[in-house]
């Protein structure tokens, strides 16, 4: 757990109190705004799943470039060009 989704569990929570508390006195704005924090919340914490999701993996991408470097550029360049060409198609 990072600090994306604990902030973000953090603001959906906020949100939910906000929307509740809009709905109990009649604030339409306090209600929109709880809605909001909790769409917000929701999206941080989806965030902060995904960069741990991909530590690992990311780690193991840095310890392969490492060791390999010139087959890493050699792989960059490759993708770069795929990506100028696919761009460059596109009018």
């Amino acid at each position: 757990m990072n600090t994306d989704t604990i902030e973000g569990q953090t603001r959906d929570i906020t949100g939910r109190v906000k929307e509740t508390t809009g709905v109990l006195t009649g604030d339409d704005t306090l209600r929109t705004e709880g809605v909001a924090d909790q769409v917000g919340g929701n999206t941080q914490k989806a965030v902060g799943s995904l960069r741990d999701a991909l530590a690992p993996i990311l780690g193991e991408a840095k310890t392969a470039a490492a060791k390999n470097p010139m087959a890493t550029a050699a792989l960059i360049g490759v993708v770069g060009l795929a990506l100028l060409n696919t761009l460059r198609g596109r009018r």
